[in-house]
């Protein structure tokens, strides 16, 4: 019976203990329920605020883009005013070029002008070089800046339609639209050296003449550049002619129809000695630029001939000598190129193998077969003065 009512105690007491520990678990699950409950709410409402703030960057991106279109609209419509108003700064800057080269020339043609009145009325003779000092010692560097633009203009020219002009000349006499254009080049170069040569030994003369009666407030040499430069009619063109057609005659490069010689473009060189002869007289003078068969190609110098390749590297021949001022290009030449030219197998074309070619190089040949051939091409060469 005791142990009966013990047992029965102890299970009264552990129902008890259970019975507290059911309670206490209940309310801890209750405070669990009432916690998940506010966290649920909690979760609902930044589901909410993270809608809203999805829903304005949304609509704010929207926005951006809409900025960014209307934005480059004005980028380019900017763009193209700039590129419209650079178009009439360049323009204007045409127009104010022109107008300064027009105001150079206007210039230079009334210093002309005057000077050729001066030499009709007769106060100032071509001849007398001591004349020089009642005249102003700075006109060839008022004129300067004219005269160089006209020049190489004349340059320019000299290469669009003179040398077009000989070139449809000599391809009546030679078929080798090559050898016509080594032709002209070689009487281009050769026209330069001789001008150049004329030059130096006209100055040394004028140099001469004025230093013992020389006593104005300018240099001799100012002096001496002044007078060339107001008389370069005095220059002997015939001679540096000459001077041309004999080196052409004895260049192996070239060769030419033995019942022609290369007075045939004595017009062609007559010209280019005379624009040469003037370039002279300009600080710094104006010279062509030094070529050689074969060397590497500069875009910068020359240009390709419509029948070159454009991919080879190295020159074949030159068409049109460049011309430079010091070391700047003033204006470009002309050069044929092609791959393999260089080395592929060529007929010869020296002089040595034609005999009657040959034998006109001379200048009595040239005589004696002016009084054979009626043709007004075959004329004697004037002696060098």
């Amino acid at each position: 019976m005791k142990e009966s009512a013990e047992k029965d105690q102890k299970l009264r007491e552990q129902a008890t203990v259970h019975e507290k520990e059911m309670i206490e678990l209940e309310t801890e699950l209750n405070t669990t329920r009432r916690q998940l409950g506010t966290i649920k709410q909690e979760l609902a409402e930044v589901h909410m605020e993270l809608d809203d703030t999805q829903n304005k960057s949304a609509a704010t991106f929207l926005a951006t883009e809409d900025e960014i279109i209307q934005l480059r609209a004005e980028l380019r419509a900017v763009r193209d005013q700039v590129r419209f108003y650079k178009q009439k700064v360049d323009v204007l800057d045409d127009y104010e070029r022109q107008i300064r080269q027009l105001k150079d020339e206007v210039a230079f043609l009334s210093a002309e002008k005057s000077l050729l009145q001066e030499r009709i009325s007769g106060r100032r003779s071509p001849i007398c070089f001591s004349s020089l000092t009642s005249h102003s010692p700075t006109s060839s560097k008022l004129t300067s800046a004219s005269r160089h633009a006209r020049l190489v203009s004349r340059f320019n020219d000299l290469y669009a339609n003179e040398r077009l002009n000989a070139q449809n000349l000599l391809r009546r006499y030679v078929d080798d639209l090559e050898m016509v254009q080594k032709i002209i080049f070689i009487a281009t170069t050769e026209a330069f050296q001789a001008a150049k040569m004329a030059f130096r030994q006209f100055k040394l003369r004028v140099r001469k003449t004025l230093s013992p009666s020389h006593h104005g407030p300018e240099p001799l040499d100012e002096a001496v550049m002044d007078y060339i430069i107001r008389n370069q009619d005095l220059y002997d063109v015939q001679s540096s002619i000459n001077d041309v057609i004999r080196s052409m005659s004895i260049n192996p490069k070239i060769s030419f129809p033995s019942e022609v010689d290369f007075i045939l473009i004595s017009s062609f060189i007559r010209e280019v000695c005379r624009v040469a002869f003037a370039m002279q007289t300009l600080e710094p003078p104006l010279d062509v630029a030094f070529t050689t068969d074969g060397e590497l190609f500069n875009e910068k110098k020359y240009r390709r001939s419509y029948d070159s390749d454009f991919t080879a590297p190295l020159v074949v021949y030159h068409i049109w000598p460049a011309l430079m001022e010091n070391d700047t290009i003033i204006a470009k030449g002309e050069a044929f190129t092609k791959r393999g030219a260089l080395w592929s197998p060529s007929k010869s074309r020296s002089r040595g193998s034609s005999p009657a070619r040959s034998r006109s190089t001379s200048p009595a040949r040239a005589l004696s077969s002016r009084s054979r051939s009626p043709s007004p091409i075959r004329r004697s060469i004037s002696p060098r003065r």
